[in-house]
């Protein structure tokens, strides 16, 4: 079973944790938070994969992607769309170096 959230309210990556916990092995995310959804309306981008990746890293959980690589890839979406993106390690970054 997979999971897919998007950041409204600031509860995706809470609700992907808690997936996680209950079992969910795979979890949709995107590189700085892109996305969207036109059936919800006010629903924010997907929860960024660099903000899950770090997330779960930082709870003992093993993740198979590079951290550092994330961002950088999110860095080229922020390029490529001309605007910041949602993505709390954009803005904040790494606190460990890896």
């Amino acid at each position: 079973m997979g999971g897919h959230f998007h950041n409204t309210r600031g509860s995706g990556l809470a609700s992907a944790y808690a997936a996680v916990e209950a079992g969910v092995t795979r979890l949709d995310a995107s590189a700085g938070g892109l996305g969207g959804c036109p059936f919800a309306p006010g629903a924010t981008g997907n929860i960024a994969t660099e903000d899950l990746v770090y997330l779960l890293r930082d709870s003992d959980i093993d993740v198979d992607i590079d951290l550092q690589a994330a961002i950088a890839a999110a860095r080229v979406a922020t390029t490529i769309v001309g605007h910041d993106l949602p993505s709390a390690l954009l803005h904040a970054g790494d606190r460990i170096a890896r």
